[in-house]
């Protein structure tokens, strides 16, 4: 892949939806789901190595919280799409969307990324 995006629980699927608008414009993406960060740790090298190969340094991680500890993943040349201020008020997918977490802003990030 040319392209990663690391993403976990409700971020997953606006993240797949983004992956694969990428696809179809010819890129090669990645969707990873990390659950757990202790629990990737916990895994072998080669496994680690094989879902996040460290030949593809543009990496985008999507949390709808903090971005705080996933630079351990994204690495210098990554990118990360969270929440790092306090919140807003307003109904759930306006959130979503002036956040950053929609397919489309997220597709919008990552094509930042590729174009670097």
């Amino acid at each position: 892949p040319e392209l990663l995006v690391i993403a976990s629980g409700a971020e997953v699927h606006p993240a797949l939806e983004a992956c694969r608008s990428l696809a179809a414009e010819g890129r090669r993406v990645r969707l990873v789901s990390m659950p757990s960060w202790e629990l990737f740790a916990e895994q072998s090298p080669a496994y680690r190595e094989a879902v996040l190969p460290e030949a593809v340094r543009c990496r985008l991680a999507v949390e709808a919280g903090s971005t705080l500890g996933w630079c351990r993943f994204i690495g210098d040349g990554g990118s990360c799409i969270g929440i790092d201020r306090f919140g807003a008020s307003a109904p759930g997918e306006e959130n979503l969307e002036s956040f950053g977490f929609s397919a489309g802003a997220i597709a919008a990030r990552a094509r930042e990324l590729l174009h670097g």
